[in-house]
């Protein structure tokens, strides 16, 4: 999960949703960090290990294709000039790569994959999305309690890709090292430079260099992949691809006293309705209604928004109407909340009547409400309800099958590292926005990206109930990002009847999984 913290709600070390699975003390989008800084102790020197690996060897059948392929865990040392002007390391990277036999590296493809947070370890992409194996969960349902169950991935992307699933500095088995320290890596552009150094590390101590290169992110990994298409290739690191999984690439659009994210959250809600069968006289097709809300948000409701308290009676009563119709709420909430609904209330007042709320990650989940007359959720049945199954078949999969173990704790949140984190962002030359931004705008630096390399192909995947990074939002960013009508068809997009965290639906993961394979082939 590439987890994105709720404004509403203070990050913890311990809370596994930091996750990309998203995202900083930004704004009420995606998540919020505390604001209170963790002061570290004075520099003492932690010990440098040693760059060390356990491998082991695998076979899976894809697509009636049999891969035999290397499971390689292990860390790189990632250096920075010191006082004295000598690299010195002062990261340890861990990272889980699975890699096919017997393949020519020119030819053979690899993806570097991560979720996001900032601060949250990639356990949620490893162990749900395209890797050779696969948790099962009962989502949309509360998974049962373990033992849970890992199988083989028939949906992997093996037959097309290696796999290097990265585990951000400070979180998992990553350590400061050195003099390294977390605040060296707590930031928009020191996660940029610390990512950087790890892939231009790991395709020089692999012979990678002339390979096809792809990125994987995952929320605020997405954030992640923005920023390191164009920081890749002021290394000369040319990517062929990039793989936008729940997008949060503009940091500003939630800004106190903006009226966007009201716009762009709609479209969403319309779904997440819809499935829960709010809306009255509903097309047979849930893209045609989700069609519809988009139509209407950027319309009439911006046009209502736009003229604020100016808005005539009559307009307003007809724009609430509509509100209503899309979101399923009754049309005396809708004035109540002057048209503008957010993620926070629309969770806990879609099934108030059934005492209910919603998942933020994933609006297909529901879980009882302690406290039908309160104005927010009490937890996010989206997280709680596949946590444990995820957390705990990675431990278990790693020292069993993969033959690794670390008497360190496996930190799922980097203790520090999402309350330390600096949300400054110096954009790619040429990009949208000069200057020193005081909260990342990162599609600016995708679009910079493709203008200088015309061939690096994006591909957008969508969750239609996701409620942290709703993808209205994203069709909004990247239309915006300054590129010609020559470079349009650069981004593809696509959408599946999942959340956040697209693979928890099966059906959607094998969609998914059929769009990656096509893109894979188009990028190369």
């Amino acid at each position: 999960m590439s987890h994105l913290w709720n404004r509403t709600t203070l990050v913890t070390a311990v809370s596994i949703l930091s996750l990309s699975f998203a995202i900083p003390s930004f704004a009420q989008g995606p998540e919020r960090r505390a604001t209170t800084e963790t002061k570290e102790e004075p520099s003492k020197d932690i010990p440098i290990p040693q760059e060390t690996t356990a491998i082991t060897q695998h076979q899976q059948t894809i697509g009636g294709q049999t891969i035999h392929y290397t499971a390689t865990v292990g860390n790189l040392l990632i250096s920075k000039e010191d006082h004295d002007q000598n690299e010195k390391p002062y990261h340890s990277i861990f990272y889980v790569a699975y890699t096919a036999d017997g393949a020519d590296a020119k030819t053979r493809p690899v993806t570097f994959l991560y979720n996001g947070g900032p601060g949250s370890a990639t356990i949620w992409l490893e162990m749900g999305s395209v890797g050779p194996v696969r948790v099962l969960s009962q989502s949309p349902e509360a998974t049962h309690n373990p033992p849970f169950q890992v199988v083989p991935n028939e949906y992997s992307l093996l037959d097309k890709t290696d796999l290097v699933f990265i585990d951000a500095p400070a979180t998992g088995y990553s350590r400061p090292v050195g003099k390294g320290t977390v605040k060296d890596v707590a930031g928009v552009d020191q996660d940029l430079t610390a990512f950087t150094k790890f892939i231009i590390r790991y395709i020089t101590v692999n012979h990678r260099w002339n390979s096809p290169k792809f990125l994987f992110g995952e929320s605020y990994g997405t954030t992640r992949s923005a920023g390191l298409s164009a920081t890749l290739n002021e290394e000369g690191v040319q990517l062929n691809g990039v793989i936008l999984l729940s997008s949060i690439l503009n940091y500003n659009a939630h800004a106190a006293g903006l009226d966007n994210e009201y716009i762009t959250d709609l479209p969403t809600f319309a779904a997440i309705a819809y499935y829960h069968n709010k809306v009255a006289d509903k097309p047979a097709d849930i893209l045609t209604f989700v069609q519809q809300a988009r139509e209407f948000a950027s319309g009439p409701y911006a046009a209502a928004l736009f003229a604020g308290n100016t808005i005539s009676p009559a307009e307003e009563d007809k724009v609430a109407a509509d509100l209503s119709r899309f979101t399923g709420l009754s049309v005396k909430y809708v004035k109540d909340a002057n048209l503008r609904i957010s993620p926070t209330r629309f969770r806990k007042e879609l099934l108030r009547d059934q005492n209910k709320v919603l998942g933020r990650y994933d609006g297909r989940f529901e879980g009882p409400d302690a406290d039908a007359a309160g104005e927010f959720p009490g937890f996010d049945p989206s997280d709680t309800g596949i946590s444990g199954a995820y957390i705990d078949s990675f431990h278990d999969y790693l020292e069993k099958e993969l033959k690794y173990s670390n008497p360190e704790t496996y930190n799922n949140s980097g203790p520090g590292v999402n309350q330390q984190w600096d949300e400054h962002h110096r954009p790619a030359s040429g990009g949208r926005g000069f200057g020193q931004q005081t909260m990342p705008y990162v599609a600016g630096d995708l679009g910079d990206t493709i203008r200088k390399n015309p061939y690096l192909k994006v591909f957008s995947a969508n969750g239609l109930y996701d409620l942290a990074t709703p993808f209205y939002s994203t069709e909004w960013e990247l239309s915006h990002m300054g590129t010609d009508a020559k470079l349009r068809n650069n981004v593809q997009f696509g959408y599946y009847p999942s959340g956040h965290m697209v693979y928890l639906n099966v059906d959607a993961l094998k969609a998914f999984r059929q769009d990656l394979g096509k893109f894979y082939d188009s990028a190369k």
